[in-house]
């Protein structure tokens, strides 16, 4: 299960996902990627189903990198709580991710692998994404 060890701030505010990614919005290691096309916030479950399904379906034929990591909590207040009493407790932890964001990286498999590895883990995930090669955007 993906979540920090240790953070600095047990609960922390919203923010806004305004723009588009610049860092983390190339392919720095491996040959192809699953970009994020639209903004939103991936979960930690969201993340190891999709790596366990790229995994499954290359079966160790090649490397692959997870660029995005869960570091952000998010708060959830218990059913039928009325208003006020403060912020809720920390429930799960979620990755933000802006447009053009680099979220897994293969590389050492053929294009069409990847193209159906991808394709599979993109299924698992709560957001619209397209896959790249190195050098095209």
């Amino acid at each position: 299960m993906l979540m920090p060890k240790k953070v600095k701030y047990r609960k922390v505010q919203k923010g806004r996902m305004r723009g588009v990614a610049y860092r983390g919005s190339k392919i720095d290691f491996g040959d192809f990627g699953l970009k994020a096309t639209e903004c939103g916030y991936l979960t930690n479950k969201e993340i190891e189903a999709a790596r366990i399904a790229i995994n499954r379906f290359i079966k160790r034929g090649g490397k692959l990198w997870i660029r995005i990591f869960p570091d952000k909590p998010l708060t959830k207040k218990p059913a039928e709580t009325r208003m006020g009493k403060g912020k809720g407790s920390p429930e799960e932890w979620v990755s933000v991710i802006k447009p053009g964001r680099i979220l897994y990286e293969l590389k050492g498999i053929p294009f069409e692998v990847a193209k159906e590895a991808f394709r599979l883990a993109s299924h698992k995930l709560s957001l619209s994404t397209k896959i790249v090669k190195r050098g095209i955007i």
